[in-house]
Order: C-alpha cells, then structure tokens, then sequence
C-alpha cells in the first residue's frame, strides 16, 4: 500500500537519528493551520545535564497547496538558546542567527524556497529585591520555509537542517564529516 506525502515526512522524523545532546519529543500539533501537521519539541542538553536550548519543529501539509506557501508542505521553526550578555548587544547577531538558518539548509542539501523569518535577541537584568539575580541574555530565531523533495532522504535534509540550527543556536560545534549520532527513534 502506498504512503501518502505526509506519512512518508512523518516516517522520516519518526526515525531520524538525533544527536546524543537532544531530548526529542512528539508534542501536540496545530490542528486548524493546515489538514495534516506534526510537531516536536527538542532540548540542547550538555554533557552535565543542562539545557543550553530549546526549540520546536511544526511540520504542515494541505495536499492541495496553500498560495501563502507556495506549496503543500511547510515547515515551521523556533530555537531558543541563552548567549553570553556582550554577544545580545552585538548589532550583527539578528543577521548571523539568520545566517544559521540558510547555512543549516544549504549544508544539509535541502532545497527551499520562501524562507521568512525573525531573529530576536533579548537581555534582562534584575534590580532591587531581584539584584542577586544572574544577567540573562537569549537569541530566538523563529523561522518558516516551504521544502522541496521528493525522496526519503530529500525529506530527512530538512530534518537534519533544523537539527543543525537548533545546534549551533545552543552553541555546539556541528558534527564532523562521516559521523553518524547513536540515538534511536522517534516514537509516535
């Protein structure tokens, strides 16, 4: 029996190998945005068991199309990570997060057009009864792209795309050439 477009794309999240440093989980998706969508959510864990990032994919098909799309399927990004306090007042970070966006993509082989987006970077410092508090600095980068594929392998590019910003938004290195991560499957 043939797989719909949308049962393939969910196959392949299902089973794409994740980097050791994610925790990756189905959530809840949106149900009046598009006929058929998916999500999941991930944290960036270090080594000691802290979260250095979070982010969410949301996956959305219409196998009709939708003209704001500009095709059937599209994918829907947020990652959130904290940076040091001086890089948030850097001028050129909105432009670089942005950055890890395209490079993620185009690294990865994944085909794309209509890319939109938003690159945040926020600092908070407490005063008063609130002064012993730690400076916090954090970036945002919320992003859409409508995907072009049409194999399994097309699809798991755009997977691996996103893994690879939500990496680099946490701040670790990408993985070398040839090495595969040793995580197992995505359950449904």
């Amino acid at each position: 029996m043939k797989t719909s477009p949308f049962e393939r794309v969910d196959d392949t999240v299902a089973s794409f190998r994740w980097r050791p440093e994610l925790d990756v989980e189905r959530i809840p998706a949106p149900q009046r945005i598009a006929p058929s969508s998916l999500a999941i959510e991930a944290s960036v864990v270090t080594t000691t068991g802290s979260e250095v990032g979070s982010g969410r994919l949301i996956v959305l098909h219409d196998p009709d199309g939708n003209p704001a799309w500009d095709g059937t399927f599209r994918f829907v990004s947020f990652c959130r990570a904290d940076v040091d306090f001086d890089m948030v007042n850097d001028p050129l970070l909105s432009e670089v997060g942005w950055t890890w966006l395209t490079e993620a993509l185009n690294d990865a082989g994944a085909d794309y057009h209509d890319a939109s987006g938003t690159v945040t970077a926020v600092s908070s410092r407490s005063f008063g009864q609130l002064a012993t508090e730690a400076d916090r600095a954090e970036v945002e980068i919320r992003a859409s792209w409508t995907p072009v594929f049409s194999t399994d392998d097309e699809v798991a590019s755009h997977i691996a795309a996103w893994q690879a910003l939500l990496c680099t938004t946490a701040g670790l290195p990408p993985l070398p050439d040839g090495i595969i991560p040793l995580s197992g499957r995505l359950d449904h």
